[in-house]
């Protein structure tokens, strides 16, 4: 999900002898306005805030939680929006959606940059501007708003930052069996191949199949992926298959 794959910045790692930037309660009161939330632990919002250059405190934690409570949410709403999708292509738009470009672009909508707490070094070498940082801080955002206000107040959060996003979804959007398929045919590896997909099993009664399927590619190691039909189940080994190659990513 964030999509997306989370995880610190090559320059996330914590420092010893550096002084962080710290956030004043003024600035905190500042970006609870923007937020539209008044916390009632403040101390959750510094730490979402705070780099792993800040210290021990850093926001690494709220970023793992926010990261889930950013696809539910997601999911949710693209649930209510395709009602004739299927399992499959709800996970196509999920992964199309919850990207790490777009938490970092929904941190700049907001204005987190400012309040981003961390080491002197990283704040001279451009971190307030490092998309990845910004990704992992809005993220924990998320989980501060979550854990201090409830799933509504994150959802009200997210929901008012994506909107261009989920606009970005159009029903024709590309499957990944298609955008696998034609990067098997791109030139990408030295002939052009077939992915080839290959039933490894099926479980559960009649009127509730799970299948799993794996999908091979010649010199690469091979996904699989389960689904309630085989098409869904092909279309999550094929994105599996495309996330491996880091042709789409989280």
């Amino acid at each position: 999900m964030a999509a997306r794959a989370s995880g610190s910045s090559g320059s996330g790692h914590k420092r010893s002898g550096t002084t962080a930037s710290a956030a004043t309660s003024g600035d905190i009161a500042s970006l609870e306005t923007q937020l539209s939330h008044k916390f009632k632990n403040p101390e959750l919002l510094r730490r979402a805030l705070s780099h792993a250059s800040a210290g021990s405190e850093s926001n690494e934690r709220l970023e793992f939680l926010g990261d889930r409570v950013l696809g539910l949410i997601v999911a949710e709403r693209l649930y209510g929006e395709f009602p004739l999708e299927t399992e499959g292509g709800l996970t196509v738009r999920l992964h199309a959606i919850v990207r790490r470009e777009a938490c970092a672009k929904a941190a700049e909508a907001v204005g987190l940059a400012p309040h981003l707490i961390m080491a002197p070094g990283d704040l001279k070498s451009g971190g307030r501007n490092n998309s990845t940082i910004l990704a992992d801080a809005y993220e924990a955002v998320i989980a501060a708003l979550y854990l201090d206000g409830g799933l509504e107040a994150a959802k009200a959060f997210v929901l008012r930052y994506w909107d261009e996003a989920f606009a970005s979804l159009s029903p024709g959007l590309k499957d990944a069996k298609t955008a696998l398929q034609e990067w098997a045919q791109s030139g990408a590896l030295k002939e052009k191949i077939e992915p080839h997909y290959v039933v490894k099993s099926r479980s559960g009664p009649d009127h509730a199949p799970r299948f799993v399927i794996e999908v091979r590619i010649p010199g690469l190691e091979p996904q699989r992926g389960e689904g309630a039909t085989k098409r869904d189940a092909e279309q999550d080994a094929a994105a599996r298959t495309l996330r491996q190659l880091g042709v789409w990513k989280e």
